[in-house]
């Protein structure tokens, strides 16, 4: 398709999620066997909650060695815990508050604060300090991020024109979208660029622009480039079809 990395293409979101799900059950069981330790960034989105679900349920839920997740996130908005809006409070509900992850091993973004610049810093120190970091001010190594795909190409919360964009000295940044709720935190391109794997779950035709957008080089969502890793698409039919 044109797409860099591995491409799958599935029925519906629904198998978008089935063959993501067993892809994180698969890294997470070699990332906890060879360190101890799985560390992932969860995605917000439609999609992502179905895998979630997914991985809170029967079998995958018996099949998954919860103690040693630690769970960040890509990107939040600037809302309270519990609002409506919140990735945290949509993954909480779907996934964390139903699986035996050590509350401390959670380290949610603090969209509420009036200071959004400080609660961005104080994300990255936590990223950089509970995550694999090679060579002194390489960025964190994530095991595993999850990401989806916006209909204008952004991705976590790295939206066009947004300064942002062009961060390579943070690893975890304010940012603005191009629609309401405008005010971001995101984690930068050196932190997804140096994860381990990197999945998008995108589906839906409305979404072929974006994917379009992504093989022509054009879009947020086309700079994520693994340095040293695994980067997969998880395409739902309609989606694939339309980026043709």
């Amino acid at each position: 398709m044109g797409l860099p990395g591995t491409v799958t293409v599935h029925a519906d979101a629904a198998e978008v999620a089935v063959a993501a799900a067993d892809w994180i059950l698969d890294i997470s069981a070699t990332a906890i066997t060879a360190g101890g330790r799985f560390r992932v960034a969860l995605a917000g989105g439609n999609t992502p909650r179905g895998l979630y679900q997914l991985l809170a349920a029967s079998p995958r839920r018996e099949a998954t060695e919860w103690s040693g997740w630690e769970v960040f996130f890509g990107d939040e908005r600037a809302c309270p815990a519990d609002d409506p809006g919140s990735n945290y409070r949509m993954a909480r509900e779907a996934l964390l508050d139903l699986v035996p992850i050590a509350p401390q091993r959670i380290h949610r973004i603090e969209g509420e604060r009036p200071d959004l610049e400080a609660a961005a810093r104080e994300y990255g120190t936590i990223l950089s300090s509970t995550s694999g970091v090679g060579a002194p001010g390489a960025p964190p190594r994530l095991d595993c991020v999850l990401l989806g795909l916006g209909e204008n190409g952004h991705t976590a919360s790295l939206f066009p024109g947004d300064p942002s964009l062009e961060v390579r000295d943070r690893w975890v940044v304010r940012s603005r979208a191009d629609y309401a709720p405008y005010d971001r935190i995101t984690l930068t391109f050196p932190v997804l660029n140096a994860a381990a794997h990197v999945g998008f779950l995108v589906a839906g035709a409305a979404k072929g622009d974006a994917l379009r957008g992504v093989i022509q080089g054009t879009v947020p969502a086309a700079r994520v480039r693994p340095v040293d890793g695994d980067l997969r698409w998880f395409l739902d039919v309609a989606a694939a079809s339309e980026a043709v």
